[in-house]
């Protein structure tokens, strides 16, 4: 790829400093980075875990083969690592976002966090999933004697908060330690977009897998992935249609990552960056794709929204995690007793509303429908 050279060194995140401290002082290890034991720490936490078992965008349709939260996590990982490493940003660091970008999510993906959400408002509160990942890292895993949480660096715990989107200091005060008035560095801006990469790309393989999105669609409404299909085909003719589709869909992956590296480097050459402090005071957020990508990438997702997500078939499932979730926020927040205890202690403190929400968040798909029916059982009709 023309052009793909390193940022200046200043624009990566050091191995030492500020930003690799921890609320809690530790030793430094004698051969690991601190954002290397980070990604350890991720990993081997059970809110990681149990993303295995958390929608991306299928639930069950006989199938082992479409994306888990777990296995969507993983991709993001290995595009945002690969895209660091081209732009000499920190890869430790890197992954160690990526890895943590979607743990704060509910079960039954973005129609589980919608409903949790609108449960929450209910009560004058809302749900953020970034903001949840950090009470879970902070607050809800324990693996250390010496403090709660997982100990995270500050880079990761401000990554974790703002890889998605700026907050406002005067919203939130209680984020100030997190330069929230500032953007955050280089690593954690690009999780966002390895984000995009990865899922635009893993759901049209999953909608085709699933019988939902047929390769006639996907090659008359999403230009990125024609522009690369047609030639493929014209030069492999009589080639198995899957075949020549997984081609496609690489080289669509490909290009929407080499545009983001260029994209990257263009803008801090134009405005004249050399370090860290230079990205924290840029006018705008630096990781973007191209004028050119970013209309492919917005008929993509575009395409996928009115095809697969809004899809009659997903709608199903919508519906049935909306119900899910609003009758076991009810029946908890109308009897906190039926709580966990680890939960229902908490909730003098925290409120019975979030934590409620704390609960259902952290549920896995499969546990959060045998709670349900469990609940339901429990519920004596009434008797005229």
């Amino acid at each position: 790829m023309p052009g793909l050279t390193a940022l200046p060194a200043g624009c990566a995140v050091p191995e030492h400093g500020p930003l690799a401290q921890r609320r809690f002082p530790e030793p430094d290890h004698p051969y690991r980075s601190p954002f290397q034991r980070d990604c350890g720490r991720i990993i081997h936490a059970r809110a990681f875990r149990r993303l295995a078992g958390k929608t991306q965008v299928f639930t069950h349709r006989g199938s082992d083969h479409f994306r888990s939260r777990l296995t969507h996590t993983m991709e993001v990982a290995q595009i945002a690592r690969t895209i660091a490493r081209a732009l000499g940003l920190n890869e430790d660091l890197t992954e160690a976002l990526a890895l943590a970008h979607d743990i704060g999510h509910p079960p039954f993906g973005h129609a589980g966090e919608r409903a949790l959400d609108e449960a929450l408002q209910g009560q004058g509160l809302r749900f953020d999933h970034n903001l949840h990942a950090l009470r879970i890292v902070e607050h809800f895993e324990n693996r250390h004697l010496e403090f709660r949480g997982l100990n995270l660096t500050l880079a990761v715990r401000e990554g974790i908060v703002k890889h998605s989107h700026d907050y406002s200091a005067q919203e939130h005060p209680e984020l100030a330690e997190y330069f929230v008035d500032r953007r955050p560095p280089l690593e954690a801006q690009l999780i966002d977009l390895a984000d995009e990469i990865a899922y635009l790309t893993a759901d049209l393989d999953d909608g085709m897998e699933a019988e939902i999105l047929t390769l006639q669609q996907i090659r008359g409404e999403v230009s990125l992935f024609e522009r690369y299909f047609a030639p493929i085909a014209g030069t492999h003719p009589g080639a198995p249609d899957k075949l020549l589709f997984q081609e496609a869909l690489k080289l669509m992956l490909n290009a929407l990552a080499d545009d983001l590296v260029m994209e990257i480097r263009r803008r801090i050459r134009e405005h004249g960056i050399q370090d860290l402090e230079g990205i924290r005071q840029a006018p705008e957020r630096l990781a973007a794709f191209s004028t050119e990508i970013e209309r492919l990438r917005r008929e993509a997702k575009e395409f996928l929204y009115q095809n697969l997500y809004l899809s009659e078939d997903l709608k199903r499932g919508h519906r049935e995690a909306e119900q899910v979730i609003a009758e076991l926020f009810a029946a908890w927040m109308a009897d906190p007793a039926q709580l966990p205890p680890s939960h229902f202690n908490q909730v003098e403190e925290e409120g019975a509303a979030r934590v409620v929400a704390d609960y259902i968040a952290g549920m896995t798909d499969h546990f959060i429908l045998e709670s349900h029916r469990s609940i339901r059982k429990t519920v004596v009709p009434s008797r005229s």
